[in-house]
Parts: structure tokens; C-alpha cells; sequence
């Protein structure tokens, strides 16, 4: 049976780090296994194919994208957005070492801070982190590369709309979850999630933009497909 949620609580609980209680056993365990397997590849990927240097990069990445979460810009409506950061790590760092980042910022969060459950931490994961670090960074990396992969005016194209599109394949993907557990129907929770989401992705990809463009201009190098021949795992 669907659970019929009261609309002013809509915009309260129809985040995308989902609280416990909300998604059914099943879908949850879903989401664990998948979430599990991707990380154990990108695990065995990084290990692989990236140098030394990388590791501590990661962890300036983890700490800059852990700290600009704790930052709420308001959004219409009396409620407030923060930044992702899966595409921002997947720029910097590509998509293996950005998921493993990110994962590791939502496992923080989740245990530290409560934000989101502890049964449901695969689907957040999965959600924010590695569908949001892979499908912006492969985006961004498409739009670029099909502009002009030296330009910064590419960059900061691709920048934008992957950052943008990231923050909805995580809302849609959480209210198809909600919809299977059972919670609420999908047109209501693909409605909520995409109206406050629409705003919240613009200010993901102001920020991605921003931190994107600087070490751009500062410290090209630093990306992981910069603009020039060096890459960061050769």
C-alpha cells in the first residue's frame, strides 16, 4: 500500500539523502549490492592505474567537498540546497578516485551527522556519489570533448550542464526508490524531487563551476583531463 505523504512535508523529506525508514528492504539491499560492487571496482581501479600523488589530491577533494556540504544556499520555496560535488570530484580526479571520494564524504555524513539513514546508506551512496560522479563526469567529459577540448568556454559548458544533470539523476533516481518501496506514488515523489531539484542542481553547478574554473587557470595539471598532453594517472 502507498503511503500518502502530506504535502507540506514533501519538501522536508524528499531529499536526496533519504532517511531510514523509507525505502523497503528489498530496494535497500538493491542498492547495497550494487553500491558494494561499484566500489570494489573503482577500489581496484585506482589502485591500478593511478599514481602515488593522487592519494593525497583525494584527500584535499574529500575535505574541500565535506566542507562546502556544511554551506546551505536558500532555494525558493523556504527551503536550502548544498553541493554534491560527484561531478566536481569525477573533473578532478575522474570517476573512479571521485567515487571513492564522495562515498567516503556520505559514509561521514551519514555516521557523524545523521544526514541520512544508516540502512539506506547504499542507495545515497549510489544515488549521490557513484550515479552522480559517473554520469557528470562522462557527460562533462562528452560535451567538452565535442566543443573543444582546450577551450575553457567548453569546460565551463560542460562543467555546468553535467553538474546540473547529475543532481537530477540522483532526485529521479531516488523517487523511482521511494515509488518502489512503496512510500509514495511516482508521480508525487518525481514532481517533488524534480521541482526543488531544478534549483538546488543550478547551485551544484555554480559551485562546480567555480572550483572547476580556478584550478583551471591556477593548477590545469590537476585535472584529470587537463587541457594540455599531461594526464594525472600517467
Amino acid at each position: 500500500m502507498t503511503t500518502i505523504i502530506e504535502p507540506f512535508l514533501i519538501s522536508h523529506y524528499f531529499a536526496l539523502h533519504i532517511p531510514d525508514g523509507f525505502l523497503s528492504p528489498s530496494v535497500s539491499l538493491f542498492c547495497w549490492i550494487i553500491t558494494l560492487v561499484l566500489i570494489a571496482v573503482s577500489l581496484k581501479r585506482v589502485q591500478k592505474n593511478y599514481q602515488e600523488r593522487t592519494v593525497p589530491l583525494m584527500g584535499v577533494c574529500a575535505a574541500f567537498i565535506f566542507a562546502a556540504q556544511m554551506i546551505n544556499f536558500p532555494i525558493p520555496g523556504g527551503t536550502s540546497g548544498h553541493l554534491v560535488g560527484g561531478t566536481l570530484a569525477g573533473i578532478l580526479l575522474g570517476p573512479w578516485a571521485g567515487t571513492l571520494v564522495v562515498s567516503v564524504v556520505f559514509i561521514v555524513q551519514a555516521v557523524l551527522f545523521q544526514d541520512g539513514g544508516l540502512t539506506v546508506l547504499g542507495a545515497n551512496i549510489l544515488n549521490m556519489g557513484l550515479l552522480g560522479t559517473f554520469c557528470g563526469y562522462y557527460l562533462y567529459k562528452a560535451i567538452r570533448f565535442t566543443l573543444s577540448r582546450r577551450s575553457w568556454t567548453s569546460m565551463a559548458i560542460a562543467t555546468v550542464v553535467a553538474s546540473w544533470c547529475s543532481v537530477m539523476i540522483a532526485a529521479i533516481m531516488t523517487a523511482v526508490q521511494l515509488a518502489l518501496s512503496g512510500t509514495v506514488a511516482l508521480p508525487v515523489s518525481a514532481i517533488a524531487m524534480g521541482s526543488w531539484h531544478i534549483f538546488i542542481g543550478l547551485g551544484e553547478a555554480i559551485i562546480t563551476l567555480i572550483s572547476i574554473g580556478f584550478v583551471w587557470r591556477s593548477r590545469p595539471d590537476l585535472l584529470y583531463d587537463p587541457p594540455f598532453s599531461f594526464r594525472l594517472d600517467q
